[in-house]
């Protein structure tokens, strides 16, 4: 493996592939450069004098400007690097032509087709509650169900999609909530979904059932736990309905061009822009090639490389609905005080990410080169096939939740630091470098950490990555689901009564 990657010849820095010690000298362009400091891996080395307000350049692009003099071999960081970044701007659509190198291959994935023609990559029954109330009751009655089937065949789950919210909410927060949940209701990974309510909360059964709107009623069942005696029997009996409506689904062969795919990155590192973010990227145009949909989100990690995705609108209406995600994600911010580039988190930061910039150029790599046709609110549901936006914050459980809550029926999640966690559609890991990947193979499904060895053909490596996603959307198992890990969060930005 090489010692360091200069990403673009542009770049006034280079990115250390290895810890490197203080007096080692490396070799560049024909230039003996000598390493003032020790520099963790994943970190940044200045390449020739960076000066004072001088941009320096990752990716080709700025990630931000100096401080004060950068001489060659210094450590380039938070110590001495400030973000370029500030408040809303104004901007132009200026439409570059994108290209998708990838062939329709015809492939095809074993899947369930739903009633309503969507397809899911599971068969699961799922207990929705309206408010967070009833958890604990939604607990008890799959409890009662698994102990009396035993075998929980034809599903590959049964879960509770537990949450907080749905009473002592107003405005935005109660309306998102509600279509988050409908949202789920209608999922094509869930088999059959109880709805259950407590009875006198906001987000009344009522009013749900009616903006929920057609459904198949042998698969989705309501309970109001307050107009029973005993809830956990009636909904037992009600799941035991569901069961029997499902027990006879099986797999079929579906084209890949059904497949929706959430694209997600956390506890990035300065590796993730180079190895496992731009992998995604590659499945993302292959997966458009083949007629099917990807959604990038995490708004605040666009902030600083939006311009890039603004190029590739689909048209002028796309351009506003991007300009209107960014500006509007910003000013969310502003209300509340708070500067909109304070983003790389403490991981990201020890992992080698700067600023913002540095993380948001590496983050939207994820989307690949294709064409945006669509910009998508936060709780709507995709309509159009191709890459998507979403509104949603970089927390990783709510933009994942939200993704799911699309109609993504798996999220693609990158990660340099390890994460172990899941949202309630299957949630892939995959990891930036090997390192992380042999520590925590127990959370991390693909390794993205091969492109950085020395013989690994980067071609082979997303064939490999595009036969797991297959396989996985197949039916096989990754490791939340294996280890049980499954969460919904839900965006909330305004008063709890």
């Amino acid at each position: 493996m090489k010692d360091f990657l200069q990403i673009t010849e542009n770049d006034n820095i280079i990115l250390a592939l290895r810890d490197f010690k203080q007096n080692e000298t490396i070799h560049l362009n024909g230039k003996n450069i000598q390493i003032k400091e020790d520099i963790s891996r994943g970190h940044k080395i200045a390449v020739k004098d960076i000066y004072e307000n001088e941009d320096i350049i990752k990716y080709g692009y700025p990630i931000g400007h100096a401080l004060g003099l950068i001489a060659p071999g210094e450590h380039v960081h938070t110590h001495n690097t400030k973000t370029n970044l500030s408040g809303t701007q104004e901007y132009q659509y200026v439409f570059k032509e994108s290209q998708n190198l990838f062939n329709n291959e015809n492939r095809t994935f074993q899947g369930y087709r739903r009633g309503d023609g969507n397809v899911g990559i599971r068969n699961e029954l799922w207990i929705v509650p309206t408010v967070g109330c009833v958890n604990g009751i939604a607990e008890k009655i799959i409890k009662r169900f698994e102990k009396h089937v035993g075998d929980i065949s034809p599903f590959d789950n049964v879960l509770v999609l537990k949450h907080n919210y749905g009473c002592s909410q107003l405005g935005d927060d109660h309306e998102n909530t509600k279509q988050i949940l409908i949202n789920a209701v209608k999922h094509p990974n869930a088999g059959g979904v109880l709805v259950l309510g407590l009875g006198c909360e906001n987000n009344e059964l009522p009013e749900f059932k009616k903006a929920l709107g057609e459904v198949n009623e042998e698969r989705v069942k309501f309970l109001i736990s307050q107009n029973v005696t005993d809830e956990i029997e009636e909904g037992f009996k009600l799941v035991m309905e569901i069961y029997e409506n499902a027990k006879n689904d099986k797999r079929e062969t579906v084209p890949l061009s059904e497949l929706k795919i959430g694209l997600k990155c956390g506890g990035s590192d300065g590796f993730s822009g180079i190895t496992a973010n731009p992998l995604l990227g590659k499945f993302s145009d292959y997966l458009i090639a083949q007629g099917g949909t990807t959604v990038l989100t995490e708004v605040p990690e666009m902030f600083g490389a939006e311009t890039i995705l603004m190029e590739r609108a689909a048209d002028e209406r796309v351009f506003e609905k991007i300009v209107d995600l960014i500006n509007d994600f910003k000013e969310y911010f502003l209300r509340h005080n708070q500067p909109v580039y304070e983003n790389p988190s403490p991981g990201n930061k020890s992992g080698g990410i700067t600023t913002l910039e540095d993380k948001s150029l590496g983050c939207t790599q994820k989307a690949g080169t294709s064409t945006i046709v669509d910009v998508l609110k936060y709780s709507e549901t995709l309509k159009t096939k191709g890459l998507n936006l979403l509104s949603a914050p970089g927390n990783d459980l709510i933009a994942s939740t939200a993704l799911a809550a699309a109609g993504c029926q798996m999220v693609l999640f990158t990660t340099g630091r390890g994460t172990p966690f899941g949202t309630f559609v299957p949630t892939m890991k995959v990891s930036t470098n090997t390192q992380i990947y042999e520590t925590k193979p127990h959370w991390i499904d693909f390794n993205a950490g091969t492109l950085l060895e020395d013989g690994v053909f980067p071609e082979q490596v997303l064939n490999d990555f595009v036969d797991y996603i297959v396989q996985v959307a197949s039916g096989e198992f990754v490791n939340n689901e294996k280890n049980d890990f499954r969460e919904i969060s839900i965006f909330k930005s305004g008063v709890t009564l």
